[in-house]
């Protein structure tokens, strides 16, 4: 079962992955995925259209451009 989420904005990190963030609007609670996983990229764990710990990318992804 999917569940409708909002887009707050999206980031690229340092490997060169483009991350979304998300929030749940039935739990409020907020997710990443990967949205496209950078070229260069290595770790197996960037995988396009999964999602991410929040608490391990926090102050890695830095400003997140707001969505319109």
């Amino acid at each position: 079962m999917s569940s409708l989420v909002r887009l707050l904005g999206f980031a690229n990190l340092p490997c060169g992955c483009v991350v979304g963030r998300y929030r749940e609007l039935a739990t409020s609670r907020e997710v990443i995925y990967v949205e496209e996983k950078g070229k260069g990229c290595s770790s197996h764990g960037h995988r396009r259209n999964h999602t991410l710990s929040i608490d391990r990318l926090t102050p890695r992804i830095g400003p997140v451009s707001k969505a319109s």
